[in-house]
């Protein structure tokens, strides 16, 4: 098979119009635990505020398709396909579009952010069943990578970490500028733009969607250090520092808008600390769907996305629960883009 940018594709960037939202049903009982139920109904409630503004598929194992069509109501489809968790984000495809109305999908090699959880057979399926159901075309990637660790601005740039992709648990034997090539091959981007991640997350290894996204070509919003006693600040004054040297692929300095952290600390049940990242949110039709995390700093946070989208309608929901188990609105949702067209 030939590559996508080889046959015209490229990602589009997330505030292009969407087809359909693709999320999947909480189901992990090992990482859930007794708050699982909980998971579902906060993942139900995305869905059903998403199914607001465009059309929502849920996955789910066919003995929990019942139970997801009560929770999620009439407004949310259901696609019965084995999973092994929800994190759709990192297993479904990552969709790319032409300029001639087609759509594809890149199915990356997922094995569970370095290994961590077993077993993750269904998942490591997912994207490519997705895209068969859909009838679009599939292009494997020799690429050890998860949707939330990469983010473009649809012009040829793409953000990503180096504590993730160039992650010995990932791509032991590819080196930067191999990992680039891959990206370039398959996303059609030109420029890509390396921070150095987050040492605090261990769950995906520094996830770029936890840290940094493109509000617009030449505007990135980036996750505020706090102050100097906090334990992430020098990994994140390095990437606000990165990115305020860096160039797009236009040759633009970039714009960053800073996004505070949530004032309250939190931990699971182990007493680690839990990531909740404002900038981790979902861009709907018309709607920017925010977490919030019941924090003195929610407000701040919905200011910021409401001064970013003005022409959106920014809704912030509870998302401590999905926090809980080591992702936020976006890793829970993957938009399917709709084509474009020449004309």
């Amino acid at each position: 098979m030939t590559l996508p940018v080889a046959d015209g594709f490229f990602m589009p960037p997330e505030w292009a119009p969407h087809v359909r939202c693709w999320m999947a049903w909480p189901c992990r009982e090992a990482l859930w635990g007794d708050r699982l139920p909980a998971a579902r109904e906060a993942c139900a409630e995305v869905a059903k505020e998403i199914s607001r503004f465009e059309p929502v598929t849920m996955v789910a194992n066919p003995q929990d398709v019942a139970e997801v069509s009560l929770s999620c109501g009439p407004g949310v489809s259901c696609l019965s396909l084995s999973h092994d968790d929800s994190w759709t984000r990192d297993s479904g495809p990552t969709f790319v579009v032409d300029r001639k109305g087609g759509v594809a999908g890149i199915d990356w090699i997922f094995n569970a952010w370095g290994g961590k959880y077993q077993p993750y057979g269904e998942d490591a399926q997912m994207a490519r069943r997705i895209l068969e159901q859909l009838e679009l075309p599939c292009y494997p990637a020799p690429l050890v990578m998860e949707g939330g660790a990469i983010h473009v601005d649809g012009e040829g740039t793409l953000l990503t970490t180096e504590q993730c992709l160039l992650n010995r648990n990932r791509n032991p034997k590819l080196g930067r500028d191999e990992v680039e090539a891959l990206l370039r091959d398959h996303l059609g981007v030109e420029t890509v733009i390396w921070l150095s991640g987050d040492p605090l997350d261990d769950e995906t290894d520094g996830h770029v969607d936890n840290l940094a996204c493109f509000l617009a070509p030449g505007v990135v919003l980036a996750q505020h250090p706090g102050p100097e006693s906090a334990p992430n600040h020098a990994a994140l004054s390095e990437n606000l520092k990165r990115l305020r040297e860096a160039r797009d692929a236009r040759g633009r300095a970039l714009e960053v808008v800073e996004m505070p952290q949530p004032q309250t600390r939190l931990e699971d049940h182990r007493g680690a600390p839990l990531l909740a990242s404002y900038v981790n949110f979902y861009l709907a039709n018309g709607a920017v769907l925010a977490p919030g995390f019941e924090d003195p700093a929610d407000q701040k946070a919905y200011e910021i996305l409401r001064q970013a989208f003005p022409d959106r309608e920014v809704v912030q929901l509870d998302a401590l629960e999905i926090v809980y188990g080591g992702g936020g609105i976006h890793c829970i949702t993957q938009q399917q883009p709709a084509p474009l067209s020449e004309a």
